[in-house]
């Protein structure tokens, strides 16, 4: 290939982090019983067709279950994403990821990545040793997305479908299409190696500038979820507060309540919520609906998360306490 040519062709930057798409069971029949995160990103890539006019590159972010997924690795994959989309020649990143935290990290980079170049997440609910995978179509279809003339911002595609990172979650256990993106509705389909775009393409974060003076070895602050259901007591909340008031090391700083319906709390949560309120904990309150946003009244004492799932305010609350920009 001459010199001209691979300059004229788009470069997209995979980066691995593990999960089910790198996922290695024993059998080729066996679908749940894997190890996940055992296979390179860049073997994830061998063999795979790139789109026309793509060229791909493969790094190693992390080898990570996401159920395990921290916040270092968070902020790895925002300081490398920041960089490679500074980059003339870079089209756009892909990022493989296990399902089960996987929107938690794409909202985490929807808020701190104000790029207009796209960043997609994708993932597998098979391993790569599975007699019948779907993380290779998964990939291939991300990296049309990514190196698509016009989309943007951060999004998850699975199961040709294109989510929005501040719509997505994951609604399913099992079958290949987990994700749903609620009453809002998925953004676009891959379909064939194109993208169809049905909605609108996700606006840019605030951007990594508070972000990039953050200390490598960050201790994030400490926020809490705790569900509010039928017979509900504040005893946890209380044993959080007594942990502060002891000065205990990464005591709490922040608490997500999973209310009912239109952000409703059981009498208890709410009395010990308002306690933790006046210790000066950060309290926010988020619907467990996985459709709908809570509609504020007149008089809230607990402030609410809208249209954010509980899993998602908890990020936007630890980085409001961080100081980073608010979405």
């Amino acid at each position: 290939m001459s010199e001209q040519l691979a300059s004229s062709r788009r470069r997209v930057l995979v980066l691995g982090t593990g999960g089910t798409i790198a996922g290695r069971a024993a059998a080729s029949g066996d679908n749940i019983g894997y190890v996940a995160g055992q296979v390179a990103v860049a073997e994830l890539l061998a063999g795979l067709e790139a789109p026309a006019g793509v060229s791909l590159e493969a790094e190693q972010v992390a080898q990570v279950d996401s159920k395990d997924m921290e916040f270092s690795i968070w902020l790895a994959l925002a300081r490398r994403c920041a960089q490679a989309l500074a980059d003339p020649a870079v089209a756009g990143v892909v990022i493989t990821h296990g399902t089960d935290t996987l929107e938690e990290t794409a909202f985490f980079l929807h808020s701190v990545l104000a790029s207009d170049k796209p960043v997609v997440l994708t993932c597998a609910m098979r391993p790569a040793s599975a007699l019948s995978p779907d993380g290779p179509q998964n990939v291939r279809d991300a990296v049309v997305v990514a190196a698509s003339h016009g989309s943007r911002g951060v999004s998850v595609v699975c199961a040709g479908v294109v989510h929005t990172a501040a719509d997505v979650q994951k609604v399913h256990t099992y079958r290949l299409d987990a994700f749903s993106s609620g009453d809002g509705g998925p953004i676009g389909f891959v379909e064939e190696g194109q993208v169809r775009v049905t909605g609108k393409w996700p606006e840019a974060g605030r951007g990594l500038d508070a972000a990039q003076q953050w200390p490598h070895d960050l201790d994030p602050p400490r926020v809490e979820i705790l569900f509010s259901h039928a017979g509900a007591r504040g005893a946890l909340i209380d044993a959080l507060l007594a942990e502060r008031a002891q000065g205990a090391s990464g005591a709490i700083r922040g608490l997500v309540l999973a209310a009912t319906g239109n952000g409703t709390l059981h009498h208890e949560i709410e009395q010990a919520a308002a306690r933790a309120q006046a210790a000066g904990v950060a309290v926010v309150r988020a619907t467990r609906c996985s459709q709908g946003r809570i509609l504020a009244k007149p008089g809230d004492a607990i402030p609410d998360a809208g249209a954010l799932s509980p899993v998602k305010a908890r990020v936007a609350l630890m980085l409001e306490l961080l100081g980073a920009p608010s979405l």
